[in-house]
């Protein structure tokens, strides 16, 4: 009995190899790369960050040709990149060209709430917006992580890749509050803002009250805004903030080269984001190449 079941036990043990050999053999699948991980080390944060790079596939090391820079600031594998990145490629193919080939970096994130958020003296305005003040144990660090996009991460790619002075910032939410407080307080940094159902209402909407101060006070340098906004039924502090940020941009006009607001009523907070990316560039770049 023991040699006839290890008779059988070797003959399927064959069977099952030569079966996985042959698949092997017969499979003639290569991995579809879309991008690079890497990981930096931060000084200024004191931790590692983890970038997701995609090159524009026409990219290469040795010619002269230099790309435009979008970052995500959501922007880990298991966040926005990999859909934001496919966005980009859409609009960069030839029939479409809506805006040159570009580079683009998604930072993945290890504490969100801390990094994206300014000091406040309390945290008595987050219950009022449905939170427990327990959900945000660490805040008030986007001084520092604005410092590290602006001396650690941007050298680091203008370093590496071949980049021109043009560069995207794209956020939503929590990531939306830190793209308007850059834009506010650190214009340069980049040229062009997509900002998505930002969380301004952190801080009792103090961001939204300085706003006209730091616009008038700020760079000089010409940017391109987007703001877009969920479906205000869903929360109606949130769109009211959103349409608050974008009349006091096109109120300081003058100080940018151009404001679009966004309103999808048919998304709601959790689904903007990619509609929102998709819409933002078609009403900053509108002419595709057969439209020029």
């Amino acid at each position: 009995m023991k040699t006839a079941s290890l008779v059988l036990f070797l003959s399927f043990f064959m069977n099952f190899s030569f079966a996985q050999k042959k698949a092997k053999d017969t499979d003639k699948s290569t991995p579809m790369v879309i991008g690079s991980i890497q990981k930096i080390p931060s000084k200024i944060l004191g931790e590692e960050r983890k970038i997701s790079i995609y090159l524009p596939e026409d990219y290469k090391q040795n010619d002269t040709t230099k790309y435009p820079v979008i970052y995500i600031l959501d922007g880990g594998v298991n966040e926005d990149f990999i859909h934001i990145a496919g966005i980009v490629r859409f609009n960069t193919q030839p029939w479409i060209n809506r805006f040159p080939r570009s580079i683009v970096v998604g930072i993945e994130n290890t504490n969100r709430k801390r990094d994206f958020s300014f000091a406040v003296p309390n945290l008595d305005f987050v219950e009022k917006m449905g939170f427990k003040k327990e959900s945000f144990p660490t805040v008030g660090g986007s001084a520092k992580y604005i410092a590290f996009l602006e001396k650690e991460l941007q050298p680091y790619i203008s370093k590496k890749y071949k980049t021109t002075a043009q560069k995207t910032v794209i956020g939503e939410s929590f990531a939306g509050l830190l793209a308007t407080e850059i834009l506010l307080k650190h214009r340069d940094l980049f040229s062009t803002y997509i900002i998505v159902t930002p969380s301004l209402w952190w801080g009792n909407e103090s961001l939204l009250a300085e706003a006209p101060k730091l616009l008038k006070s700020g760079s000089k340098n010409k940017v391109q805004v987007y703001v877009g906004a969920c479906n205000k039924e869903e929360d109606l502090t949130m769109y009211n903030d959103a349409v608050a940020l974008a009349e006091v941009l096109k109120e300081n006009q003058e100080n940018l080269k151009q404001v679009h607001f966004d309103y999808m009523p048919n998304e709601i907070h959790s689904t903007a984001i990619h509609q929102a990316v998709y819409n933002a560039f078609k009403l900053l770049y509108p002419k595709t190449e057969y439209q020029k």
